[in-house]
């Protein structure tokens, strides 16, 4: 556990959706918050607005996480770390380019890697401080049309189990949260029909909580986790039927292009 209140907390793709509103939060609870983002002109904007620091930041760059932990170093001691960068690809497996399946393994999955080997060894040595890798319910419940964002968001998943196991002896704390389907540019012509959904405080106060109450996985909601169980108990071809049902019989990863146009091209599409 950790006390935010004068805590220096830093918080990656802080400048938009579930990073900035957690970044919000954490200043609300008394913490210095870096934010990093790749859109330097949003970061200077989201800093200003919730009185955050904020600088550039490639979470798919080792170099430029270093400088982010260095940075925010002049804080003090970082004692939160929420590796939240993360983009998704939508649509058949098989129509997507395959360099942009590559930014995203980088971007959901190396990006958390490049966090948590930056500021571990020092949170390890200080035996204090507290680390927020976001999954998602995708993890949990694979969905046909976002394949690889739900196998980037399973591997973040089983890092996170193997490292908390690897530093179980220490005063470092890991969580994983995984929230369902948020209403961020993320989700942007998307047709969300049957899923229950979260607006991006919900996911932020979650977080911020993990702080206090360090376990180990967390759902949003919570009823969530027994879905994910469900998973590997229901034999695949009902899976398939069920899947089917909820998103309507819709093509997999079907979203409104008009809608999702922006968020495309600021992902790079």
């Amino acid at each position: 556990m950790i006390d935010l209140d004068g805590a220096v907390a830093c918080v990656t793709g802080g400048a938009r959706g579930i990073g900035r509103a957690t970044a919000a939060e954490l200043v609300r609870r008394g913490a210095r918050v870096w934010i990093g983002d790749i859109d330097t002109e949003e970061v200077d904007r989201a800093s200003r607005e919730i009185g955050s620091r904020g600088m550039y930041l490639d979470v798919t760059d080792a170099a430029s996480v270093s400088a982010f932990h260095q940075a925010a170093s002049g804080d003090g001691p970082p004692a939160m770390l929420v590796n939240n960068a993360g983009i998704q690809l939508m649509g058949a497996f098989t129509d997507q380019r395959v360099e942009l399946y590559h930014r995203e393994v980088a971007v959901n999955l190396v990006g958390v890697i490049n966090g948590m080997h930056a500021f571990l060894p020092g949170m390890l040595d200080r035996d204090h401080g507290h680390i927020v890798n976001v999954a998602s319910m995708a993890a949990k419940v694979t969905t046909p049309g976002i394949s690889v964002y739900s196998a980037t968001k399973y591997a973040v998943a089983a890092l996170s189990r193997a490292v908390r196991a690897e530093i179980a002896s220490s005063a470092v704390t890991l969580s994983t949260v995984l929230p369902t389907a948020v209403h961020t540019e993320l989700t942007a012509g998307v047709a969300l029909d049957w899923l229950p959904t979260r607006q991006p405080e919900h996911i932020a106060t979650a977080i911020a909580d993990s702080a206090r109450h360090t376990r180990r996985e967390v759902t949003v909601p919570r009823w969530l986790g027994v879905v994910g169980l469900l998973e590997e108990a229901v034999p695949e071809p009902l899976l398939h039927r069920v899947k089917s049902f909820v998103t309507m019989g819709r093509p997999p990863g079907h979203y409104d292009p008009a809608a999702r146009r922006g968020y495309l091209d600021r992902v790079g599409r």
